[in-house]
């Protein structure tokens, strides 16, 4: 018989053993949670000013631009005409993870994107690691593109006032120069319009947009003129391998269709207007992408395209004979590219932010500015970081190694909406992938096919990469974590949260 006498801790359970590393690494933040804690930073809050328009716009100035006014001339070379192929391949690729975010963006509106949805659904390891590939593809992007600013830069320079930047102050070490001055200033005037907040940026963004969308239509309009059929006769010269090569260094150009999901805390109805954001964008740029690459190709022999990351002004000259239709696209290019830096660096800030949010990386990143209601310290951090980066390292490893980050991410989406339909089929959805599971497990299949496609050298950059981050985890975001501090098995009372 018990002793009602005893005092209460001798008729209690033993107290509970704290998880074992594997739980630990495997907790998971409820959907709940990370909605609630939405737009909460260190000192203020950010700011719901981003309609269906804005949104949208942020994700063709962060996608379109960059494939075409870039990278199309590296991609040439390995594909040869059926470059318009690969764009289509990496678009399809693309177009499987848009469904995927579309779902999750409506489901879970948050601004980590493909890292919160990773810790929503397959744990906090495998979010970290997400959430470190999203540095890679947003961050060194943001370096990537700068550096193909500088050389429209300095066609416009040239058509313009006859002078350019010395080599030496316009290309990274490696590619002939010693500093890239104008990748650095690029990235400089994107920090100094995120710095006057979300809704100024977006509004620079959208007019950027719009001359960026004139100029290629222009180049349509006139690139046609010069269109000779012969160009297309050897349409697969390195057969289906080069394909599939041009496709993943391609895929680079479509990243940031799904830079609307990173301002799922400063849209004014996220759920309704994130999925709509993402699809539109996507179709839109890659239908562009499609036009402008063939017409491209069939107005210059494929094999011209080596080593000209200005191809498209070169084209628009020899058509004409004449350096103005250049220059005005050079023009135009100059604002694309400045676009497309300004709307991907925003986007790692607000990963950054998330990310912070939970203690995985310093609080610094989660600091909002009560006036502005942007991330103003994170915005220079990440700013000089990507500016540096973006002086002194070649645009071709710089893409490759965004592209495999991409990949990467992508893949995880798809497997954590297949996750999340399993684990929370009662969940309102204002979007959802058709055919699930099917769609998501060829978006899985056709990421993992795209790496595969991409070179060993890129290979051992990722996992140096990925080395790096585990030491970051491990050492720091392991140990601070908000989700283990209060709830260390990841399962926290919902209920009582969404009330919060």
């Amino acid at each position: 018989m018990l002793d009602q006498g005893a005092p209460p801790q001798s008729r209690s359970h033993p107290a509970p053993s704290p998880p074992g590393l594997g739980a630990r690494l495997m907790r998971r933040k409820p959907v709940e949670r990370l909605v609630a804690e939405g737009g909460q930073g260190e000192g203020g809050s950010l700011r719901r000013s981003l309609g269906l328009w804005q949104l949208t716009m942020i994700s063709i100035g962060a996608t379109l631009g960059t494939g075409i006014f870039v990278v199309l001339g590296e991609a040439v070379p390995k594909a040869g005409p059926a470059v318009t192929l690969s764009f289509v391949i990496a678009g399809l690729t693309a177009l499987f993870s848009a469904l995927s975010y579309a779902e999750l963006a409506g489901t879970i509106p948050v601004s980590g994107s493909s890292y919160s949805y990773a810790y929503a659904t397959l744990g906090e390891l495998i979010a970290w690691i997400c959430g470190w590939c999203l540095v890679l593809e947003y961050g060194v992007s943001v370096a990537a593109v700068a550096v193909g600013w500088g050389e429209y830069l300095n066609e416009f320079l040239d058509g313009t006032i006859g002078v350019t930047i010395p080599d030496a102050l316009s290309a990274p070490p490696g590619d002939g120069g010693i500093f890239n001055l104008p990748a650095l200033i690029v990235v400089l005037l994107a920090m100094a319009f995120l710095l006057g907040g979300a809704k100024e940026s977006a509004r620079a963004n959208t007019i950027m947009v719009m001359v960026k969308i004139a100029a290629l239509l222009l180049f349509c309009a006139i690139g046609v003129q010069g269109f000779r059929s012969g160009n297309y006769e050897n349409f697969m010269p390195m057969g289906m391998g080069g394909v599939s090569a041009a496709g993943a260094t391609l895929f680079f150009s479509y990243i940031g269709f799904d830079a609307a999901s990173t301002a799922g805390e400063e849209a004014k109805n996220a759920q309704r207007d994130l999925p709509r954001a993402i699809m539109l964008s996507l179709v839109i740029v890659t239908a562009l992408y499609v036009l402008v690459a063939a017409i491209a190709v069939g107005a210059k022999p494929w094999k011209g395209f080596t080593d000209s990351e200005a191809a498209l002004s070169g084209i628009m000259e020899n058509v004409t004979g004449d350096t103005v239709w250049g220059t005005l696209l050079a023009a135009g290019a100059v604002i694309a590219i400045a676009s497309v830096v300004l709307t991907v660096l925003y986007g790692q800030t607000r990963i950054l932010f998330a990310m912070s949010r939970d203690g995985l990386v310093p609080k610094v990143f989660s600091r909002v500015h009560p006036k502005t209601g942007a991330p103003r310290a994170n915005t220079v951090i990440v700013s000089l970081f990507c500016g540096v980066l973006a002086a002194a390292v070649p645009l071709g490893q710089l893409a490759d190694a965004t592209s495999i980050g991409t990949l990467f991410a992508f893949a995880l989406v798809n497997v954590a909406v297949v996750v999340l339909r399993r684990t929370r089929p009662e969940m309102p959805r204002t979007f959802r992938v058709p055919l699930s599971p099917v769609v998501p497990a060829l978006g899985f299949a056709f990421c993992v096919w795209m790496m595969g496609s991409l070179s060993a050298v890129t290979w051992v950059v990722f996992g140096i990469w990925m080395a790096v981050g585990l030491v970051v985890y491990f050492g720091y975001g392991h140990r601070r974590s908000r989700l283990a501090a209060g709830d260390p098995t990841g399962t926290a009372d919902t209920a009582v949260i969404a009330q919060k």
